[in-house]
């Protein structure tokens, strides 16, 4: 069958990785993005088709994705650029993938059920490292014990974070963490809880993190009480709890814009032997309300390149297989068995 998909946002640092990656697979999707003096080369270097344009308008957008089947949304902050492309989406009946990592926009995806399964299409976020392999391990800890109450997940690697990443997190900075609590999502102190972890690699000091499975996971496994835990010393730990008594000076406009200039002079994100170099190992741990606990550990690729490889093979997979439309988290729509592509032995 002809797989017409495109990638939006293809000349972000994560959007030529995925772009590369499926060319690599022989497919040719078409490559998008606002610039076009960004976007040309790196269609030229593929040999791939390209549109430019701007989510401004959505009967534009509508117009650009009359001829798509599937959109991979690779363009951060994902607050800017997910709204107006769901929605395009559901009009044209364009499955909607995306790399998100941003809670507000799996809430916002999630919300989209009834549309997205009127218009017959998948809406899966969050189809990256954020959030496949943690989203895997709540489902196959889930399997084990159903009647859990409470969920842990974390990660641990010593990647550098792409410069997307970093100006996403800036934004978040002013809400401090977030954790589910009794099955609502809730706005939690920077570091609210820290605990000593094995994630793989040896026991750590780790702190909570508004990470994505706060949503998500609790779509996968109906987990009313879900946090996401990654290492941080003892004295960041303090330094995040200080934080939270001037946090909201970071809501400010101009803060955020200051900060995310300072990020213009730094890497786009990490260079493929960096990303060979450090994998990630990923962690989860399940209870109930009885005490008792199952954990479990994986050694997956780098986060950056699983998001490249993931990103493919959900787009592949979606438009191959016959799929009820709807709102998906990545094990609901392809199963906790795509965590196997990505792990290291």
């Amino acid at each position: 069958m002809a797989l017409r998909w495109l990638i939006y946002g293809a000349y972000g640092y994560s959007g030529k990785l995925i772009a590369h990656q499926a060319k690599k697979r022989g497919y040719q999707p078409i490559l998008a993005g606002r610039n076009e003096d960004s976007l040309e080369p790196v269609a030229r270097h593929l040999n791939f088709q390209y549109k430019a344009f701007s989510l401004d308008s959505i009967d534009e957008v509508k117009k650009q994705l009359e001829d798509v089947d599937l959109v991979i949304n690779c363009a951060g902050p994902f607050s800017q650029t997910a709204v107006p492309l769901i929605q395009a989406c559901i009009d044209t009946k364009t499955h909607y993938l995306d790399i998100t990592g941003e809670i507000d926009i799996f809430e916002y995806a999630h919300s989209m059920d009834k549309a997205a399964r009127e218009a017959g299409i998948v809406i899966c976020p969050g189809v990256g490292f954020d959030v496949i392999p943690t989203d895997c391990i709540a489902a196959r800890l889930n399997a084990q014990m159903p009647e859990a109450e409470h969920l842990a997940l974390g990660f641990d690697s010593g990647s550098r974070m792409s410069r997307g990443t970093a100006k996403t997190s800036i934004e978040r900075l002013g809400r401090g963490g977030a954790a589910r609590i009794n099955g609502q999502i809730t706005d939690v102190p920077h570091a609210w809880h820290s605990r000593w972890i094995d994630f793989g690699n040896g026991e750590k000091c780790a702190m909570t993190i508004p990470w994505g499975d706060v949503s998500t996971a609790y779509y996968t496994t109906e987990i009313p009480n879900i946090e996401v835990y990654i290492p941080a010393s003892p004295r960041l730990v303090k330094k995040m709890r200080r934080m939270n008594w001037f946090r909201w000076v970071f809501n400010w406009k101009w803060v955020q814009a200051k900060l995310k200039k300072k990020l213009e002079s730094q890497p786009a994100g990490p260079e493929e032997k960096e990303r060979k170099d450090n994998p990630t190992y990923v962690w989860g741990e399940i209870s109930d309300v009885k005490g008792n606990k199952k954990s479990m550990r994986v050694k997956v690729k780098n986060g950056y390149s699983l998001t490249a490889e993931g990103a493919v093979e959900l787009a592949v997979h979606t438009l191959s297989q016959k799929q009820s439309g709807g709102f998906y988290t990545p094990s609901r729509l392809y199963g906790a068995k795509l965590l196997d592509q990505f792990t290291i032995q």
